[in-house]
C-alpha cells in the first residue's frame, strides 16, 4: 500500500502502482474530481480511497518531523550506516520517553 499526498494523484502514477499490484491510497484533488464529473460517463469511476488508511500517513509524517528536529539525523552527517542507525534508535527512545 502506498500512502501519498494529493500531488501524486496522476493517472500515470496510479497506473504504475496498479500494474505492480500495489494499492494506492491517494486522495483526488478537487480539480481532477471536477474534470471527471464534467466528462460525464466518459470520465470513468472515481479511484478508491480508504480514509482510515490515509489517517496513518499523518502519524508517520509527524514522527518523521520529530526525527528531523535532531540535526544529525536531518543532515545525515554520520559516515557509517550503523552510527546513523544508532542515532535513530537513540532519538526514538528519547522521543518515546518524553511522551
Amino acid at each position: 500500500m502506498v500512502l501519498a499526498d494529493r500531488a501524486y494523484s496522476s493517472h500515470a502514477i496510479r497506473g504504475h502502482l496498479r500494474r505492480r499490484q500495489i494499492r494506492a491510497v491517494i486522495p483526488q484533488p478537487s480539480d481532477q474530481i471536477g474534470h471527471r464529473l464534467r466528462r460525464g460517463p466518459q470520465g470513468g469511476r472515481p479511484p478508491t480511497f480508504d480514509a482510515d488508511a490515509y489517517k496513518q500517513r499523518n502519524t508517520v509524517e509527524r514522527c518523521i518531523n520529530r526525527f528531523k528536529q535532531w540535526r544529525g539525523l536531518a543532515t545525515r552527517t554520520d559516515k557509517l550506516a550503523i552510527a546513523y542507525q544508532a542515532a535513530l534508535h537513540l532519538a526514538a527512545i528519547l522521543i518515546w520517553a518524553r511522551r
